[in-house]
């Protein structure tokens, strides 16, 4: 199976900060609209905003909590500029954003920090925005209801979980790369995802159509175990909930997240300032820390004493992270979306 990150890369020192000019004159008054995530984890957007803001009299932005496929509507079907400048998506619609051409390619020379960004993680852009952070899937669990705690994927089919598994719906990311993983440790690929499908069939389980469904069913203890962002779990965990996260074996899949202009933008040299702030020294490190958990995309960048227990911190760690070909899976989202509800339709 192949990994997508390596000691060198991840753990190398970082360059120095780049700054940009000063875009936004005082007498200027100018709006920027980036759609941001919902919940406790778009606090780290508000907390750039803030600092964006007060760097730029007259600026005001404001973060839009919204599924991508709404925006991509609303970005269809508007005429003249975007009612949207800058949006993150996660791989597999980051690759159907290039494709359909809503997103800017971008300009390394207007967004300095990008010279600092593990330069693996900056390949997978295309060319397009910058690798803002990345995330992992592995498996949450309600500790007080399993006496084995699971230690790798193939636990999921542990017949003592039997009845006691829910998985995600493949239209999320979060599904797309539970579908690829248990197809690739059951002899399949990205090009044969039947193993996976044969195997979550195999499995009977419950199904949760978002991450939040999730958590919830493992807080009404329907439920003992399900794949999760380990940022939900993290989140559960820090409200008291006895939920747990495994990064299994033979590791978790990781999944990047890139910020990028959208076309027809009202204001790309703000959204290139943005992007330019997302990849700061600074905001990576308070985007790592409790209670996000966003993996740092930044040579240099630490990752936090708190976070270790959901984010990758040794060189043996990062080594097993799991990457899928999305270029594979992608343009098949829709068949998959639509075979999965047939075989798991409630």
């Amino acid at each position: 199976m192949s990994t997508a990150f390596t000691r060198r890369t991840l753990l190398a020192g970082a360059g120095a900060t780049l700054a940009l000019p000063s875009i936004v004159r005082a007498q200027g008054a100018k709006e920027l609209v980036i759609v941001s995530f919902a919940g406790q984890l778009q606090e780290p957007h508000q907390w750039l905003a803030r600092k964006m803001e007060a760097k730029h009299p007259g600026l005001r932005i404001r973060l839009v909590p919204s599924e991508s496929q709404d925006i991509v509507a609303q970005i269809k079907a508007a005429q003249g500029f975007s009612p949207f400048d800058a949006m993150p998506n996660g791989e597999p619609p980051h690759l159907t954003a290039q494709r359909e051409g809503y997103i800017l390619k971008l300009d390394p020379s207007k967004v300095p920090n990008a010279a600092n960004v593990v330069p693996e993680l900056m390949a997978k852009s295309g060319g397009f925005g910058v690798p803002a952070s990345y995330s992992l899937i592995g498996i949450a669990y309600n500790e007080k209801l399993l006496k084995t705690v699971p230690k790798s994927w193939a636990d999921l089919w542990n017949p003592e979980y039997r009845g006691k598994v829910a998985i995600p719906r493949a239209s999320s990311n979060l599904g797309l790369g539970v579908l690829a993983i248990a197809a690739k440790i059951y002899g399949g690929s990205e090009d044969n995802l039947e193993p996976g499908w044969a195997k979550l069939q195999d499995l009977k389980p419950m199904v949760g159509r978002s991450p939040t469904a999730l958590i919830q069913m493992l807080e009404r203890e329907e439920i003992a175990l399900a794949p999760i962002w380990n940022n939900d779990a993290a989140g559960a965990a820090a409200k008291g909930l006895p939920i747990k996260f495994v990064q299994p074996d033979p590791g978790p899949v990781a999944i990047i997240s890139f910020m990028s202009a959208i076309a027809k933008t009202r204001e790309p040299d703000l959204v290139n300032a943005w992007m330019n702030e997302i990849l700061s020294p600074e905001y990576q490190q308070f985007a790592a820390n409790a209670p996000y958990f966003f993996g740092p995309t930044v040579r240099g960048v630490t990752v936090p004493e708190a976070a270790k227990s959901y984010t990758p911190s040794t060189p043996a760690e990062i080594s097993k992270l799991q990457s899928v070909d999305w270029s594979k899976i992608a343009p098949q989202r829709g068949k998959i979306v639509e075979q999965f509800d047939r075989l798991f339709a409630s």
